[in-house]
């Protein structure tokens, strides 16, 4: 499964991404960065990534492709080595149908 579509909402605060099976969901900028999966964050052998709130609020300046694979997001507290997988995102995706699916549940 991959993304399909990435659609930046800096008005709202959150991204809208759409799956290539229809699924479509909207992700909080600061629920990403909480997810980030980078070593960093989560440290250099966690076995799952755990949810870790950002310090104070955070934007998304800029969304690059990874491969065909995952995306990287630049957020405007600097960080921005996060590598988010395709299969990553939609396991903790926020939305009611997906809901108690993602890592921290």
């Amino acid at each position: 499964m991959y993304l399909t579509e990435i659609h930046r909402q800096p008005q709202d605060r959150s991204l809208r991404l759409t799956w290539s099976d229809g699924h479509r969901a909207v992700f909080d900028f600061d629920y990403l960065r909480g997810y980030c999966p980078c070593a960093s964050c989560q440290g250099h052998h966690a076995s799952e990534v755990k949810y870790q709130p950002p310090q104070s609020p955070v934007t998304i300046d800029s969304v690059e492709p990874v491969g065909n694979y995952a995306v990287a997001f630049a957020f405007s507290d600097g960080h921005g080595t996060g590598i988010y997988r395709f299969d990553f995102l939609r396991s903790v995706c926020p939305c009611p149908q997906c809901a108690g699916t993602s890592p921290e549940s």
